[in-house]
């Protein structure tokens, strides 16, 4: 048992350091439901449509195209429908509780609230500049104390809200070039169970550690929006990443007094913990096409770096330093498009729109910090304009996982846990207001 408190402890902080906003298992961990029209449309054209505020982050260029000062205000409740189910394979020691009881199979399931808002003022005919604030990098979930993957995690937030002010310029009458500041404040907070009884001998309930830390972290938004026609354009956005420093103490909770101890004899109590966590960078790349005046068609390809997210220096500072790097081997991820919208009658404007989204892991790679496949959406939206400064948006998506294996394999400190996440998927429903002045 000599360093074993050590190790069990390192092992535990490389696994907490793998923290990732899990109730994000599209594709990657990007949310591209940052706007009603976002929504209503899976994010189909979403670098070239420039039609409302919130193009202040699908494509800052696309400012000089609104040719009056713009608010919108939007809404969103996301429900997560995530639920794992054990199968025979997961061992004992997880399935039961100290105490003796059956463990919780893992019902993350839950309502999420989010929002934004978009400003958007032309300075000149040519120059504007406008400012967001939403969230589009990372969740929350919430697995509850007694499940049957509580050694790897029970409950985990990484939340980030972006401010982010941009200004646009039109070159000529057909080019436009805008760029944004992406000031991003970042909440991290993980708890995981203590096996108190490691050796399988004794009945002391589960202890916890906790890590909780706020950062802020810094990077840059640029778009090209290109005008060809009246009726055609085509949008090019380029997202740098930004970078996370959290650093926090560990707190621990409930440890038996012989662990408590032995953790307090190597300095461990009240270890200094630093994580990088990055979100990488993305490019998208849109076109919007009117066949008439009452119908549009729109489409994205895009990419996201998550195999640099992969890669993650932690270093422990207790009585000594260790310095080690975590592989998530994560995978590049591809995004697909298309939309239509419908002028059905003067008020009333229709959208629709389906995306896909890679995966980030394989199968094999899998694991309950971040349970996440390739993915559908379907979004359906509905537009009225109330007069002709103001419009009210309605919009609602359905983003279909599948379900997603996971098999945990034993090691010295954790028992093996097998199952898969049955039928994974969100709902969106979004409800804005865009006012022009």
């Amino acid at each position: 048992m000599k360093g074993f408190p050590k190790m069990y402890v390192v092992l535990t902080v490389l696994a907490l350091a793998l923290v990732l906003p899990s109730a994000i298992w599209a594709g990657g961990l990007y949310l591209s439901e940052v706007s009603n029209a976002e929504v209503g449309l899976a994010s189909a054209g979403s670098a070239a449509r420039a039609q409302d505020a919130s193009t202040v982050f699908t494509n800052p260029a696309g400012m000089t195209r609104l040719d009056r000062p713009e608010i919108e205000l939007g809404i969103q409740p996301i429900y997560l429908g995530l639920r794992f189910d054990p199968d025979s394979d997961t061992h004992d020691s997880n399935r039961y509780l100290p105490n003796g009881k059956k463990a919780e199979d893992g019902d993350a399931t839950d309502w999420i609230p989010a929002g934004s808002t978009f400003y958007v003022h032309p300075l000149t005919k040519d120059l504007s500049v406008g400012i967001g604030v939403l969230g589009y990098f990372g969740l929350a979930i919430d697995y509850g104390d007694d499940w049957v993957g509580r050694y790897s995690v029970q409950e985990v937030t990484l939340q980030g809200m972006t401010i982010m002010p941009s200004v646009a310029y039109r070159v000529n009458n057909w080019l436009s070039v805008g760029a944004g500041l992406n000031a991003m404040y970042g909440i991290f907070k993980q708890d995981v169970a203590v096996n108190n009884n490691p050796l399988g001998i004794g009945s002391y309930p589960d202890g916890q550690l906790r890590l909780d830390d706020e950062d802020w972290g810094f990077g840059g938004l640029f778009g090209v929006l290109v005008e060809p026609l009246e009726t055609t354009r085509f949008g090019l956005t380029y997202m740098t990443e930004t970078e996370f420093e959290f650093s926090t103490t560990t707190e621990f909770r409930g440890l038996r007094p012989g662990l408590e101890t032995a953790l307090n004899n190597h300095g461990l109590l009240n270890t200094e913990i630093d994580m990088t966590i990055t979100a990488p960078q993305a490019v998208m790349l849109s076109a919007y096409h009117e066949l008439t005046d009452d119908v549009a068609i729109m489409g994205n390809v895009g990419w996201q770096d998550w195999s640099e997210y992969g890669m993650m220096d932690i270093s422990v500072t207790a009585e000594e330093t260790t310095s080690l790097t975590a592989d998530l081997d994560l995978k590049d991820t591809w995004h697909g498009a298309v939309g239509a919208q419908f002028k059905i009658s003067e008020p009333w404007l229709m959208t629709f729109g389906l995306s896909y989204d890679s995966s980030m892991v394989d199968d094999d790679d899998r694991i309950p910090l971040m349970p996440v496949g390739e993915s559908w959406k379907f979004g359906v939206g509905s537009k009225h304009k109330l007069n002709k400064n103001i419009d009210l948006g309605v919009a609602y998506e359905f983003a279909y996982a599948g379900d997603l294996p996971m098999d945990l394999e034993e090691t010295e400190l954790k028992k093996r846990v097998s199952g898969q996440y049955s039928g994974v998927h969100m709902h969106f429903i979004n409800v804005a207001m865009n006012w022009k002045f």
